[in-house]
């Protein structure tokens, strides 16, 4: 799998670091893991299993043990953390460094930076932040909406109307996250965050009339930078004779970089609004995703009826 990397000149300005030695050191520095160290056991003198690309983060409890030990004893400390090497260092709480520190930092080429907030809120924001930067992704060619709050991913064959349909949408009151091409990273085990890549965002093409600038036309609020992805539909032109979901006891899933997506497929044929069956699919999603399942509770009533009633729909669930 391909790995990424963020500068550490990117950081710096991202979470308002300030750099306290090292400072020409940061332009040379790639960050390739989200993983954080906090190296309470590495200044006590237990150094087994150190990982060398993690940012090392220290707070006030590691200070404060430094702080208690004599100048010679710290600084030997010290040098066996910093020799082991690893990106750079960053101090959180506006805490000083000790003199130590910013020699032995020079010593082995390891940036200083300082930070101004609480350790845990740093190693919170740092570590969301690399996940999002350094996630595995895939460029697929689709539009992302938000829809009553959830990410609806739209897929279909070039001139099935994806765009169309996402005009509509934004009419109606969503928001345009990306169309004709999306960006997906895989934040977390079991989350996706689409997004569009900078040339194309806010735009969209409509065939015959060209391209549409979403957010000047209908303002700010018809658009949104990412939005995590929580249904997939596939838009496909009606073939007459094919067998399509009638009744949904069966969910249906996508697969995406190694995450299952609920998935529904949307024949499209003259007549049919495709705006209000997207809403009604992904309104009907987030039900399933809050324990009802409307397939499963007419499949129910109608086992406890002992059937579908005469001049019924021509159909009956399977149970």
């Amino acid at each position: 799998m391909e790995t990424y990397s963020v500068s550490l000149d990117r950081i710096i300005k991202e979470m308002q670091l300030r750099v306290l030695s090292g400072g020409e050191l940061t332009a040379g520095v790639n960050i390739t893991t989200p993983d954080l160290n906090r190296p309470g056991l590495e200044i006590t003198g237990y150094t087994e299993d150190f990982t060398h690309d993690r940012v090392q983060l220290m707070g006030n409890s590691e200070m404060l043990y430094l702080r208690g030990l004599t100048p010679e004893v710290r600084e030997a400390r010290l040098e066996k953390l910093f020799a082991m090497g690893f990106p750079c260092l960053i101090i959180a709480r506006a805490l000083e460094p000790f003199p130590e520190m910013l020699t032995l930092a020079e010593k082995y080429s390891i940036p200083v930076l300082g930070a101004d907030i609480a350790t845990t809120s740093l190693y919170s924001e740092l570590n969301r932040y690399l996940c999002v930067q350094l996630a595995p992704r895939v460029a697929i060619h689709a539009g992302l909406v938000e829809v009553y709050g959830e990410g609806v991913l739209i897929e279909g064959k070039s001139g099935v109307g994806k765009s169309e349909t996402m005009l509509e949408l934004i009419k109606r009151g969503h928001r345009l996250v990306a169309d004709d091409l999306v960006e997906i990273r895989r934040v977390s085990h079991k989350t996706l965050v689409g997004s569009a890549p900078d040339i194309i965002r806010h735009l969209i093409e409509i065939r015959g009339v060209g391209f549409v600038d979403v957010k000047r036309l209908y303002g700010i609020g018809a658009v949104k930078m990412t939005e995590n992805i929580q249904l997939v539909i596939q838009l496909e032109k009606w073939v007459e004779g094919k067998e399509y979901e009638r009744v949904g006891l069966e969910d249906k899933y996508t697969e995406i970089l190694g995450i299952k997506v609920p998935c529904v497929t949307i024949p499209v044929m003259p007549g049919r609004n495709l705006a209000v069956i997207v809403e009604a699919a992904t309104m009907n999603n987030r039900q399933k995703m809050m324990g009802y399942n409307a397939a499963k509770e007419l499949n129910k009533r109608v086992f406890e009826n002992g059937g579908m009633p005469e001049g019924g729909s021509g159909y009956s669930p399977y149970y």
